[in-house]
């Protein structure tokens, strides 16, 4: 006898929807305040946290694909946000690093992400949010580990 889920029970599907309506309501401030998409504002950010990086780097990094990346990489360059760098240790790749404006709108949105953050976790506890990180880590962790391969369909149609 097949098994049914119903959609709204399956994790899954529900961190996907819950994630893009996050996304989707943040990307509405960024746009509105920095002319920002959710992948300019990711790329920022890492180039913000983490300093010049390869295309290569920010696609692992942001969880985006090569094409999102580069259109995002490209746009920061075209507003002078970020500029490209010959990678010394690969002749072929670049580093994408901000430039001073690039650094200045980093500094001017992390405060309101931090912003956006606190209220959308007001309702949590310090204990609930930081429970919060821990499971997705672990779930971060068991996507990586998980090999669709090993599972047995066999019993399950």
């Amino acid at each position: 006898m097949p098994h049914s889920t119903r959609l709204g029970q399956f994790l899954p599907y529900l961190l996907s929807i819950t994630a893009n309506t996050v996304s989707g309501r943040l990307s509405q401030e960024y746009r509105a305040r920095f002319g920002l998409t959710v992948p300019e504002w990711r790329v920022l950010a890492v180039l913000g946290d983490s300093g010049p990086r390869t295309q290569r780097q920010l696609c692992r990094m942001t969880i985006m694909d090569k094409v999102a990346v580069n259109r995002a990489c490209k746009e920061l360059e075209r507003r002078a946000l970020a500029r490209r760098q010959p990678n010394e240790d690969d002749g072929r790749s670049h580093h994408l690093e901000l430039t001073d404006e690039g650094r200045e709108v980093h500094t001017a949105i992390m405060p309101l992400a931090l912003e956006l953050e606190r209220r959308l976790f007001a309702s949590f506890t310090e204990e609930e949010v930081t429970t919060f990180r821990e499971m997705l880590a672990r779930i971060r962790e068991q996507v990586e580990d998980l090999n669709v391969e090993d599972i047995d369909f066999g019993h399950l149609v």
